[in-house]
């Protein structure tokens, strides 16, 4: 049976885009036709694959525009920020400049007794279930590589963001990619799960939430199917007591507020050393009140609204419920008119918060943050480690040597000195605690949509 999903505009409310899902007969079909056609996709030189992804990649960039326009109606991003194509074009050149290298056999002997090696071959089928924040990012992670390996890849895409799928397999084809080898599929969640459990995929990738992540590792059990999770963050910030003030406040508030707030490695919480404490606050609060909410089609429009009304909602409650247990707000939500009590939020400041707070320990993904003091070094790692999540951390000193010795401390997959929200594509992407688990980009990433194949032949009989 199949079903309607609506993709509702938190721009304005209105339905945007509907798409039929596929049956379950009709997504094993798609699967079918996909390990069909894997072999013959893997037979062709990398050469070949790599220059047929390049080009549905520059295919991609060729829709900047509608592409960007489409963003802002599906999940509210201004389009002043021109999508995420920069990024895309980044992570997609890397990782095509490495595929050489990093798939290369690992040669153990080659003599005229013995050859031993061993080789990456590509996995088969890889399904990709892909968020709707970052939609074209978050994808690529795993798309680019999967293919380049020699894998068939299906897209399944957030119900939020239900034209991405749509553009991706455009550009794709367009650049060479066979259409069986990449598919993007409208699939409701009953029947992804069923064709998890029926083993019909060799690796599947997800980024989302804790719960959906666990809703995949329940219909993965038994199967012994890798799985690559991103699932949740409370990332934070630490200010030491040597860092560039502005720089810290400036980078700081852009990661808790782009996107309004909605990134995966966003900032959530900040620790600020507590002789810079006042001055930090002082200064994030003219900061913020220099956002303008609106929009997201007007260029002036710096926030525009959350992806969906439920998840303004998540994050209202929290400030509601830390006002309530005595939390200060310091930015007053009349300076921002366009907050509509739905999808358009005002942003928010909040002190004299603690851990005890949903706010403090809970995923947000919206426009709030907390600041709170703290006296050295030991203090504030004790705090980033007080959380279920470890994606990333962002430190703020002049000293990299602080910087390492603190960073080798916090149970995160990610430590950034004097910068955050930023996914370098020549470094692994993980995470561990309930972010989740696998690796993404770098050589890794490579690993990741691969299996070893180990040969020992041995070239004499005695």
């Amino acid at each position: 049976m199949t079903k309607t999903i609506e993709l509702i505009s938190p721009v304005d409310g209105r339905v945007y885009a509907e798409r039929q899902t596929l049956s379950h007969e009709d997504a094993q079909a798609a699967v079918d036709r996909a390990r069909a056609a894997q072999p013959d996709w893997a037979a062709l030189p990398l050469a070949e694959r790599v220059a047929k992804v390049k080009a549905g990649i520059a295919a991609l960039t060729a829709m900047k525009d509608a592409a960007v326009e489409e963003l802002a109606w599906q999940m509210g991003r201004p389009v002043r920020f021109g999508g995420e194509f920069g990024g895309v074009n980044e992570r997609a050149d890397y990782m095509a400049s490495i595929a050489e290298t990093a798939l290369a056999p690992t040669v153990v002997e080659a003599s005229d007794r013995f050859e031993r090696r061993i080789e990456r071959e590509p996995l088969g089928v890889v399904l990709v279930l892909a968020p709707w924040n970052y939609p074209y990012l978050t994808a690529i992670n795993t798309v680019v590589p999967a293919l380049i390996a020699g894998n068939a890849v299906i897209l399944k895409h957030a119900s939020q963001t239900l034209l991405v799928g749509e553009r991706l397999a455009q550009a794709l084809h367009e650049g060479g990619v066979p259409a069986d080898v990449f598919q993007n599929v409208i699939l409701d969640h009953a029947t992804t799960e069923d064709l998890i459990a029926d083993r019909a995929f060799d690796f599947v990738n997800f980024t989302g939430s804790v719960a959906g992540g666990q809703a995949i590792e329940r219909a993965a059990a038994g199967t012994f199917t890798p799985l690559g999770l991103e699932l949740g963050g409370k990332d934070p910030g630490y200010v030491m007591d040597d860092a560039d003030l502005d720089a810290a406040v400036d980078g700081l508030m852009d990661g808790a507020m782009f996107n309004a707030g909605q990134c995966c490695c966003g900032i959530e919480r900040i620790y600020v050393h507590q002789s810079l404490y006042s001055a930090f606050v002082e200064k994030a609060v003219e900061w913020v009140k220099k956002l303008h909410l609106g929009h997201p089609m007007d260029e002036a429009t710096t926030l525009g609204p959350m992806a969906h009304t439920r998840f303004a909602h998540v994050v209202r409650s929290q400030i509601a419920d830390a006002l309530a247990e005595g939390a200060t707000a310091l930015i007053d939500p009349h300076l921002f008119p366009a907050d509509d009590g739905g999808a358009y939020l005002a942003p928010q400041i909040l002190i004299n918060v603690n851990h005890e707070m949903r706010v403090m320990r809970e995923e947000s993904f919206g426009p709030v943050v907390g600041i709170m003091p703290v006296k050295n070094d030991d203090e504030a790692v004790a705090v980033m480690n007080d959380s279920p999540y470890g994606l990333t951390a962002s430190l703020w000193t002049s000293d990299p040597e602080r910087a390492a010795a603190v960073g080798a401390q916090i149970q995160t997959g990610t430590v950034y000195m004097n910068r955050c929200d930023y996914l370098d594509p020549a470094l692994c992407w993980t995470g561990c605690k309930d972010t989740g688990r696998g690796a993404s980009l770098s050589a890794l990433g490579y690993m990741a949509v691969t299996r070893p194949k180990s040969y020992h032949l041995k070239k004499v009989t005695k």
